[in-house]
């Protein structure tokens, strides 16, 4: 029986890395393509013109690979935060400065500019994402993932999140989240099962940017626990960060390769009652797919403390 809870824990997280492989292939792709369209550009003499089109969009990551009460929000802070440390990729804490690239990412999914690069770095910020199911509430990190906060903060008070959909909710052994954040997944469409090249899960802002609090691994398998109530960014691989992110209603494993970026205050019942009502794909044993239950996010809102 433990055998076979452990086979049915390792395909889940199988399947949610797959995105994310599948996301850095197409990444590769499409940085290849723009290299070669770069080379034509220059000897056409038209430079300017290409590369004001290309950062007037911006914006990862996503299905990327792959992110309440107020206990659950302490639960996760505890979990996800206090574990944190700096790699290779990681920004300082708090970082006084951020980066955003352009260069070789695919564009905007729906326009918005660049977030600013010096960020309010002492600044205290709530967020509450509102839905068609009622009020998400989370209080962001702003002095552990300041780029990553500065970023969200910046895409949200630019309505880039408003009539979109939260297109994944995984509800297997082991891994439990709802995943948001890419306009592709737009309000008024039926999400299914089936994925393809600009389906809901592989869009972003046009900008990718680094690494923050990243947990430390506590298992000799290299995984780490994100406790329910925290709130990260999906990524195709590091430093790719952009505008898609998972909010985990119950603890879930995976490798600590994500940015934990806040914590939920309250709306933990609303994602799991999302859970609860499974996925569109009607293979046997489906758990990680679209959600039956739509979340349509209708805004969401920044309040500075």
């Amino acid at each position: 029986m433990a055998g076979s809870r452990e086979r049915e824990r390792r395909r889940a997280r199988e399947r949610f890395e797959k995105q994310r492989e599948v996301r850095l292939a197409r990444q590769r792709a499409f940085r290849k393509r723009f290299g070669i369209g770069l080379a034509v550009v220059c000897v056409l003499g038209l430079i300017g013109g290409i590369t004001a089109a290309m950062l007037g969009g911006s914006t990862p990551a996503a299905a990327k690979k792959p992110k309440a009460t107020a206990s659950a929000s302490a639960s996760a802070s505890a979990s996800a935060s206090a574990t944190a440390s700096a790699s290779a990729a990681a920004v300082a804490e708090p970082a006084t400065h951020c980066t955003y690239t352009t260069k070789g990412v695919a564009g905007a999914v729906k326009k918005v500019s660049v977030p600013p690069a010096s960020p309010n770095y002492k600044a205290a910020y709530t967020a509450s994402i509102n839905t068609n199911l009622g009020a998400i509430k989370i209080n962001l990190l702003n002095s552990k993932a300041t780029c990553t906060v500065n970023s969200f903060v910046h895409l949200a008070t630019a309505g880039y999140f408003n009539a979109s959909q939260c297109h994944r909710v995984t509800a297997t052994s082991g891994l439990y989240v709802l995943q948001c954040g890419d306009p592709n997944a737009k309000a008024s469409e039926k999400l299914t099962c089936a994925s393809a090249a600009g389906a809901p899960g592989t869009g972003g802002p046009g900008y990718e940017f680094a690494d923050e609090n990243l947990p430390k691994a506590a298992t000799s398998s290299g995984t780490v626990t994100y406790a329910a109530g925290t709130v990260a960014m999906a990524n195709s691989g590091a430093g790719t960060n952009g505008s898609q992110f998972f909010l985990v209603y119950k603890n879930t494993t995976l490798g600590p390769d994500y940015t934990p970026f806040g914590t939920i205050t309250s709306g933990l019942d609303i994602l799991q009652k999302v859970a609860n009502a499974g996925t569109t794909c009607t293979y046997s044993g489906a758990g990680d797919g679209a959600p039956k239950q739509k979340v349509i996010i209708n805004s969401v809102t920044i309040k500075q403390t």
